[in-house]
């Protein structure tokens, strides 16, 4: 596809946004090829980690593209708004985990991707933010929702009605990102925190991220009965006495994800 990149590497499936020229801001065309690969991956059971990350060196992503936000009429905003909010809901609910890796500016709409996506690894040079008030309008992909519940409400409003741009350290202190890293060393420290959640098995690691965004917010009894429905997809599998066995033989489990 022309604006996003895909590569799947053993079990890691790359997104990489591919307009670095427009600083990766997403267009109609670019939020359907978005949309597509996702649905891709949603369905594929040999992929166990996503990460989402961009071209260039300047910017994940600056949200929407302005210049042809410029030329729409309001109606085709409307649907550019339904296209994205659609898109990003989409990639928060994968079975998969996802994390976003920032190696540049994320303001607004990438910014919003960041926040759909499980985890946040940013280098130390990104810039990151909910930048729309200072455009005259909110954040419409989700960012009102998801970031107070990331990090409560008054930090949210804080930095969404300030229209506030978060270094990399500022947003660790806020609870915004996962870890930050050296640009350098950025796609290493990624691919590790990746390679740790693949070392453990592919069901259980799904199950448990079910269990957690379906339990968030429901009460705690509801949310535990979730969590045991959650356990029971694990006792059928083949990985389970896997993982029994290998204790037994003192080595490292083979998962396969059955």
């Amino acid at each position: 596809m022309e604006n996003i990149h895909y590569k799947q590497t053993g079990h890691i499936a790359v997104v990489t946004l591919n307009r670095p020229a427009a600083m990766n801001a997403f267009n109609y065309d670019m939020l359907v090829e978005l949309g597509q690969i996702t649905e891709s991956i949603r369905i594929n059971p040999d992929i166990r980690v996503v990460i989402f990350t961009s071209s260039g060196e300047r910017a994940f992503s600056v949200g929407a593209d302005l210049k042809e936000r410029k030329m729409l009429t309001d109606w085709q905003v409307k649907r550019n708004i339904y296209k994205i909010g659609d898109v990003f809901t989409a990639i928060e609910n994968l079975p998969q985990p996802t994390i976003a890796m920032i190696n540049g500016f994320a303001f607004g709409g990438g910014m919003e991707l960041a926040l759909a996506c499980d985890f946040r690894i940013a280098a130390e040079t990104a810039l990151m933010g909910l930048t729309e008030t200072g455009l005259a309008i909110i954040p419409g992909a989700g960012g009102t929702q998801r970031l107070p519940r990331l990090i409560g409400e008054a930090k949210a409003l804080e930095l969404i009605l300030t229209a506030r741009k978060l270094t990399a350290s500022e947003a660790i202190d806020y609870g915004v990102v996962t870890k930050i890293a050296p640009p350098d060393n950025l796609l290493q420290t990624t691919t590790d925190f990746a390679d740790a959640i693949l070392a453990n098995g592919p069901i259980a690691v799904q199950q448990a991220k079910f269990a957690i965004k379906h339990g968030m917010n429901v009460d705690l009894q509801t949310g535990l009965a979730i969590e045991r429905k959650a356990y029971e997809m694990t006792i059928p599998t083949e990985d389970r006495i896997e993982a029994l066995t290998a204790f037994a033989e003192k080595r490292k489990p083979i998962f396969k994800g059955k």
